[in-house]
């Protein structure tokens, strides 16, 4: 792939459309588990109190190890975009 040409208004248009789609069912699985977390937070205080507090701290956790997984993925695609590669690994 050649990078695309950022001063060009119409280039520039579709690639960050491009880059929206790069990783995304990982971010989104990311934004799930924070909102489950925080669901579950909730539950915690108000109907179910003996519920260790584990389990909603490991859907937070989770949630945002997806979200930076997904973040830096696509920070490397757009740095492998940019810079042309072909995807050939050099051995």
């Amino acid at each position: 792939m050649t990078p695309p040409d950022l001063n060009d208004p119409a280039q520039l248009a579709a690639y960050r459309r491009e880059l929206r789609y790069v990783a995304r069912p990982l971010r989104f699985a990311g934004l799930a588990f924070a909102i489950l977390g925080v669901l579950l937070v909730v539950a915690r205080l108000i109907w179910w109190p003996v519920m260790p507090i584990a389990i909603p701290a490991a859907a937070l956790a989770l949630g945002a190890f997806n979200m930076v997984a997904g973040m830096a993925f696509r920070t490397l695609y757009h740095a492998r975009r940019m810079k042309g590669d072909q995807g050939q690994d050099v051995a």
